[in-house]
Formats: C-alpha cells, sequence, structure tokens
C-alpha cells in the first residue's frame, strides 16, 4: 500500500509511472509531472479504467474511500463508472447554468462568431464539444483546477493530435480570460499548462534553397508531361511567391498595366488568409508588383484561358479554377538533388534566397520588405497589407528574383507545348 510521502515524492524519469496501491487504485504519473488517481476495474468481462482525480487535490485516503465505494457497486453487478457520472451529476445539481464552463465558452464563442470566418468558427465549436464539454462542460467555470483541465488535454495528446491538444488549451484560456473580464473568476488555470504538452512538431514545406536548385526544379518540372495551364500556374507561383490558394482563384481582372511598366496583381481582400473583419474591407487587398517575366506569363495565361471566369481554369470543368491539389501532384514526381518541393514551398524558397542576398549585399532594410511582399502580418504593423508600401523597392526584388530564377529559361509561350517522352 502507498504512503502519502510516496505519492508526494513520485517523479518520473522519461516514461509515464504508476504507483499501485491495492485492489486496483493507482496513482499515474505522466511524463511531465501531473498525477491523478486511476482505478482498474472489470466489469462485463471487460477491463475499465475509471479516473477519480487529481492528486493532492484528491488525497490517498479520498482516493480509497473512492475505490471501496466503487467496489462495493461492483459487487452488486452495477458499473461503478455509471455512478460515478451520476454522483457527478448530482453534484452539479443547483448550480446556476449560466456560471458552468459549458455557457461560459458558448457566451464566449458567440462573441466572436463575429470576428471569426464561418467555416473556423464551427472548427472551434466543434472541437469543443468533442473533447472538452463532456468532462468539463457541466463543472461551474470557478471550480475549475489546472489539473483537470490537463486531463482532459492529455486524452487529446495520446490519441496523437498533438496540435489540437495545444489549440484547445488556448481556447480554454480564452474561455477563462472571457471569464475574468466577467468576473467569473479571477484566474486562468489553463495559462500556464503548455509547457506540460508534448512540443508541437514546427512543420516546415519542403522547399529549396539555393538559387541552382530551384532553377532546376522549375525546369525539370517544365519539362514532365503536364497540361499547359498547370505549368504555366507553376511558373507564375514561383514568380511571386503567393500562397497557392490565391494563385488557383486567380482571375484576369485582377491583373492591372500588364502592358506597362509597373504591372501590378492586386488580390481581393476576401481571398486573402484574413479574418472576417479584415477581408471585408477593401484596404485589406494585396498588390503584388509583377516583373517583367511574371506579366508574360499572365498574358500568355490569359489568352490560353480565352476569356474564362479563371486565369488557370480546370482541365475537365472550364468554368472551375485548378484544384488546389492539382500541382501537389504535379510536383510529386520531381526531385532535385534527392529532394522534393511542394508548391508552397517557393515562398520559403524566396524568403531563403533573397535574404541571404540582402545580407551579402548589405542592404538589411530588404528583410522587412520581403516579409511584406510575403503578406506576413506582425502584430501592431498596420503597413504589412498597404497597398503602397515600399512599392518601388519591392518591384525591385520582385525583378531581381525573376533575373536569378529564369537565367537561361525559356519564355512562358513554352509552356503551351505538351513535352512528350
Amino acid at each position: 500500500m502507498l504512503t502519502d510521502q510516496q505519492c508526494r515524492a513520485a517523479k518520473t524519469a522519461g516514461n509515464p509511472l504508476k504507483l499501485f496501491d491495492g485492489h486496483g487504485l493507482f496513482l499515474h504519473v505522466t511524463k511531465s509531472g501531473h498525477k491523478g488517481w486511476r482505478w482498474k476495474y472489470r466489469f462485463g468481462g471487460k477491463e475499465q479504467l475509471l479516473v477519480f482525480g487529481p492528486y493532492p487535490e484528491l488525497s490517498l485516503r479520498q482516493a480509497r474511500d473512492m475505490r471501496d465505494d466503487a467496489r462495493k457497486e461492483l459487487r452488486e453487478g452495477r458499473d461503478p463508472a455509471e455512478e460515478f457520472r451520476r454522483k457527478a451529476r448530482r453534484r452539479t445539481l443547483g448550480v446556476d447554468s449560466e456560471s458552468t464552463f459549458k455557457a461560459v465558452a458558448e457566451r464566449w464563442h458567440a462573441q466572436q462568431s463575429g470576428i471569426w470566418k464561418e467555416r473556423h468558427a464551427d472548427d472551434v465549436k466543434v472541437r469543443m464539444e468533442a473533447d472538452v464539454f463532456p468532462t468539463l462542460g457541466a463543472v461551474p467555470i470557478n471550480e475549475i483546477k489546472p489539473a483537470a483541465i490537463m486531463e482532459v488535454l492529455k486524452v487529446v495528446e495520446k490519441r496523437g493530435a498533438i496540435e489540437t491538444a495545444h489549440r484547445l488549451r488556448q481556447r480554454i484560456s480564452a474561455v477563462f480570460r472571457f471569464a475574468i473580464a466577467s468576473e467569473l473568476v479571477e484566474v486562468d488555470p489553463a495559462a500556464a499548462l503548455s509547457d506540460g504538452l508534448r512540443p508541437k512538431k514546427k512543420g516546415r514545406f519542403p522547399a529549396l534553397l539555393k538559387i541552382e536548385q530551384a532553377r532546376e526544379f522549375l525546369e525539370a518540372y517544365e519539362a514532365e508531361p503536364g497540361h499547359p495551364t498547370t505549368r504555366l500556374a507553376s511558373r507564375l507561383l514561383a514568380l511571386t511567391a503567393a500562397r497557392p490558394g490565391v494563385l488557383h482563384v486567380a482571375q484576369l481582372q485582377e491583373f492591372e498595366g500588364l502592358g506597362g511598366e509597373e504591372p501590378i496583381w492586386r488580390i481581393p481582400a476576401e481571398k486573402m488568409k484574413l479574418g472576417l473583419e479584415q477581408s471585408e474591407q477593401e484596404a485589406f487587398e494585396f498588390l503584388i508588383p509583377l516583373s517583367r517575366q511574371a506579366a508574360d506569363v499572365v498574358r500568355v495565361a490569359a489568352a490560353f484561358s480565352k476569356g474564362r471566369d479563371y486565369l488557370f481554369p480546370s482541365a475537365r470543368h472550364s468554368h472551375r479554377p485548378i484544384t488546389n491539389n492539382a500541382l501537389n501532384t504535379a510536383y510529386r514526381r520531381v526531385m532535385v538533388h534527392h529532394r522534393k518541393h511542394v508548391p508552397h514551398g517557393w515562398r520559403s524558397t524566396f524568403s531563403t534566397i533573397m535574404n541571404e542576398r540582402a545580407l551579402e549585399l548589405e542592404r538589411p532594410g530588404d528583410r522587412a520588405v520581403i516579409d511584406l511582399m510575403l503578406a506576413h502580418v506582425s502584430d501592431g504593423v498596420e503597413a504589412i497589407y498597404n497597398r503602397a508600401a515600399y512599392m518601388p523597392r519591392r518591384r525591385l526584388i520582385a525583378q531581381e528574383w525573376a533575373d536569378l530564377l529564369l537565367d537561361g529559361v525559356a519564355g512562358p509561350e513554352t509552356l503551351l507545348d505538351l513535352p512528350r517522352r
């Protein structure tokens, strides 16, 4: 049998730890150090696990009492888990229904929905209903402790959804901040739990980070059999480093001054990666200055699409744009120096090469301009989406990039020819 001193001193050595007390009761210690009481039993011929609560909030004596009560239920032919849930529901009777975690979270969600896009709002609601409300929903928000939140997050983490666990922590924390503002609680118990979760993998899109490799990949891809529309879209994506989702739905009317000295691509705000409020404001439209080579690609693509709704129409459905997966599929066939590349990788390729070039040529000011060209949003920097900010310098960098990338590469008219093996 365990002692309270053993429970307090229990630590892991990199792996979860179980300290058994007797009759199926054990103290579970996670890798992060969180401790919780659990009871293992069999009902209906199957092994079951019942989580009593966190230690030391739930003492060793209390955990044993709960185990003994549960064993009594089991001897009388009832599933202890059902009785445990009934008692939990009875404890919440008489609680102000407006102060439960679920009620507060729903008010927070309703407030946020006004500035979120509909798809994002639906996603937040679904995840809260699936992963958080079943455990914390009926609990008064001012009674929820960090350990109870961590139990919820660990369940999500154990199924391999590390990113989801971190996002849920952020959203639970946001609910508590809303509750603080509403004077329902005084602290946010979810604020410091991030370090207790497994770290998120910082994913990077595969990208080629040397100009010679980037040029070789572009030529290798364009030498592959493929539809002219997809090949033209690939070249414009490489030249502009735009987000693939924006390029897929590009329309000819978005391109201006193609025959002049300062051609631009004016992307409507609703197509950009913005919040709902910003995407409804014309001021947040984004401008991409086009190099001479990029303007040539647009002219060739416009002539090939023959006035259809989209600059890069689908080969199967001419009134629709190419799909998000069209370039991904095509790029999978091509490798340069045993490395793969993806459409989104052009953004990293452009950023890395041009930032390194700026350092070599002692142009430190280019870093902020390059970030702006990629439409990266920084807190408090309103100029990120300013349609004219640093436009002369942006245009020079865009032309410099095009000259480097397409050095010795044939013009876009050749992309209309179908290569043969």
